[in-house]
């Protein structure tokens, strides 16, 4: 029932047109570095495509057929924000990127991985976008932008789940558990120290404050991986919000990313 969920939570999804996009008025200021980073953002975010052909080549515990199509589809709507940034860049006098170092490293990384490798690296990846993009989106004017960065924010926060919910289904065991944690703390803390220096314009600019961001990241990788650690499975609604996921991870962007983003550790 869980993987049929997120495939049709997927598929509704797919449905949607892509946001409005305009030429967003900054201070002259802010233009460059954020055209920057969101070229950045935007060449990583359309980079995932080998993960939804390899997921059916192997045979996992606790996934099936939905998840495989699931999975899929959430490389499609990443491929949706990678369009939505490339829009925005252009928009603002940008030029798209085909290469940087920290795509073509976290690229070599996937590639040298198996899928359960690869597919932490994205967890990794979606806890560093919610919060780099909440930050982001906090400080910019209401626009078409804003509202581009807070639509990808919320989707990503739905990936987080759909993530967290397949490590679930792998780390059953306690050493499994331990080690997985030990491999997204190390892997986190190199990712969050990336995003910080490549992207030090874009925060000084914005006036974002380095630690905030990095405890933001902190904080929502150590509620991810203790969610992990439960021991019974809420369904989709329950943990998107029946029927409104986009409301339930709302306060992502409106506020620093809380450990509320996710659910809480069930009950027995």
């Amino acid at each position: 029932m869980q993987w049929r969920e997120w495939r049709e939570y997927f598929e509704a999804n797919a449905r949607r047109p892509l946001p409005p996009c305009d030429a967003c008025d900054l201070p002259a200021a802010w233009r460059a570095p954020i055209v920057r980073s969101l070229a950045r953002f935007q060449l990583g975010e359309s980079g995932e495509g080998r993960i939804a052909r390899d997921i059916w080549a192997v045979a996992l515990d606790g996934i099936d057929d939905d998840y495989r199509v699931a999975l899929g589809l959430f490389v499609r709507e990443e491929g949706r924000h990678a369009r939505i940034l490339a829009e925005h860049v252009r928009a603002l006098g940008g030029r798209l990127l085909t290469k940087s170092w920290t795509e073509r490293a976290f690229r070599r990384v996937r590639r040298a991985a198996g899928v359960r490798e690869k597919l932490a690296v994205l967890l990794i990846a979606e806890v560093v976008g919610i919060a780099f993009y909440g930050a982001v989106a906090r400080r910019l004017p209401r626009g078409a932008l804003r509202a581009a960065l807070e639509d990808i924010c919320r989707d990503e926060v739905a990936h987080l789940a759909f993530h967290r919910d397949f490590f679930r289904t792998q780390t059953r065991a306690p050493a499994a558990r331990a080690a997985f944690a030990f491999a997204c703390a190390v892997g986190g803390a190199i990712a969050g120290a990336v995003v910080l220096f490549d992207h030090r314009a874009t925060l000084r600019a914005l006036g974002i404050d380095r630690d905030d961001l990095a405890a933001s990241m902190h904080e929502l990788l150590g509620s991810t991986l203790r969610s992990v650690d439960a021991r019974c499975t809420p369904s989709v609604r329950e943990r998107l919000g029946a029927g409104a996921p986009r409301q339930h991870a709302t306060r992502c962007c409106s506020s620093r990313p809380a450990l509320a983003v996710l659910p809480a550790r069930p009950s027995a």
